[in-house]
């Protein structure tokens, strides 16, 4: 039983560090891309406030306009037991709470072989972040830095349509 319990707690710390590089690589290759794109971009695009994102996305703390404070972000794990995780690779959740939001990374996020969905995930969900709940804004903003930064963007086609976005004001590039 001792060596059960003893391989086990091997097995997870060795997942640990891999889930981390992951996680850090993904965030990296979103740094790498949106300041790529900064230099073409606005002041505020989309209703994001380019500098707030910028802050959010590099140190994880920010002054939000939004919020009408500064925000600290929290990069946690989820679980598949959560139901968002059973829908999301990551969510945002919101509204922030005594200063904090949580960018939860659900169990999906590290799929092998999904670099590219991970940068955008993140260039999404850090949109959620500083700017609020608005899908359709997320995904504008982040298919905007992708094509600014790489020549091309994701097609996000369906998803836009289930979140009624032809309407909503926000456009792809």
């Amino acid at each position: 039983m001792r060596f059960c319990l003893t391989l086990l707690i091997f097995l997870l710390s060795t997942l640990t560090p891999a889930r981390a590089d992951i996680v850090d690589a993904a965030f990296d290759r979103a740094i790498s891309q949106f300041e790529a794109a900064r230099p073409g971009l606005p002041a505020e695009l989309f209703g994001v406030d380019v500098a707030a994102y910028r802050a959010a996305l590099t140190f994880r703390e920010f002054k939000s306009s939004y919020w009408g404070s500064t925000i600290v972000m929290r990069v946690e794990n989820g679980s598949e037991a959560s139901n968002s995780c059973s829908r999301f690779a990551a969510f945002v959740s919101l509204p922030p709470s005594e200063g904090k939001v949580r960018l939860v990374l659900c169990p999906q996020f590290s799929t092998q072989g999904a670099d590219a969905l991970r940068t955008l995930t993140i260039l999404h969900e850090l949109v959620h972040v500083v700017a609020g709940p608005n899908e359709c804004r997320a995904m504008a903003f982040a298919a905007h830095i992708e094509q600014a930064a790489t020549g091309r963007f994701t097609d996000v086609g369906n998803y836009w349509r289930a979140n009624g976005c032809e309407g909503s004001g926000f456009r792809l590039p």
